[in-house]
């Protein structure tokens, strides 16, 4: 499998870097639960793909990414380039007007209901970003839909704060923080399902026994998913939201 760091190789550095800077920036926020529209907005992200996409068609890079003058206007122009694969002249052209209009338009005068719409909107723009993001690399090393996705997984490996890592080791940076929270906070940093053995040494935990009751709480609790024949562990949904508030207890 093609390692993340090669993954977007065909583009100039000036394009590749900030598209996987924004892309992780955008997902550091969601994780913080930082929703509001000015700090995860993919508009920023919209400006450096339709770059990315337009220097494919014309067969010239440009050196950095620039906002055009009208989005939707540019990306209808997009359609029409034949020498585009179809996913970069069609879908992906036509996703990112509605990735601009959450950018410019929404967070505004929200009243009444029972759900924040900036959560609503922070979930259909980190789906978009990720799904126009595994249709990049698909499309620049000829993947699978499949393989693209395991490389966008890694892409989007967790940039957690509190979590260190180095030479193959994990470490909460919180010496106080429960073992149950770090282990959320471990096992959400990793791209895959991290081993029970590799928890244990993340956790530099001596007691095992106490270990797998905590591990069995977590999964009664359904926070995560104990995969018992493989020794692999899931972070489940309510899993992620615990980490997220964990983080913002661990940023007050």
């Amino acid at each position: 499998m093609l390692k993340a760091d090669k993954a977007l190789n065909g583009i100039p550095s000036g394009l590749r870097k900030p598209l996987i800077e924004e892309y992780n920036h955008i997902l550091q926020n969601y994780m913080e639960q930082r929703w509001s529209p000015s700090e995860l907005s993919g508009g920023k992200f919209c400006e450096i793909v339709f770059t990315i996409i337009d220097g494919m068609a014309k067969g010239s890079y440009a050196s950095k990414p620039s906002k055009p003058r009208n989005i939707v206007d540019a990306c209808r122009q997009l359609e029409n380039q034949s020498t585009l694969p179809r996913g970069l002249r069609i879908l992906v052209p036509r996703l990112l007007p509605a990735l601009y209009e959450i950018r410019n338009n929404r967070g505004v005068g929200h009243t009444g209901g029972d759900v924040d719409p900036n959560y609503m909107d922070s979930n259909v723009v980190l789906a978009m970003c990720s799904w126009v993001m595994a249709e990049l690399i698909r499309v620049h090393h000829s993947l699978t839909t499949d393989q693209a996705q395991e490389i966008v997984d890694i892409l989007a490996q967790q940039k957690i704060p509190v979590v260190w890592e180095g030479r193959g080791i994990k470490r909460v940076l919180n010496p106080k923080m429960t073992l149950k929270n770090q282990v959320l906070l471990l096992t959400a940093s990793c791209p895959s399902d991290p081993t029970i053995d590799e928890l244990i040494s993340w956790t530099d935990t001596k007691n095992k026994a106490h270990f797998n009751k905590v591990i069995a709480q977590l999964h009664k609790d359904r926070l995560i998913e104990y995969d018992k024949i493989n020794k692999l562990i899931t972070i489940l949904p309510p899993g992620i939201k615990s980490v997220s508030e964990i983080l913002a207890r661990e940023k007050t």
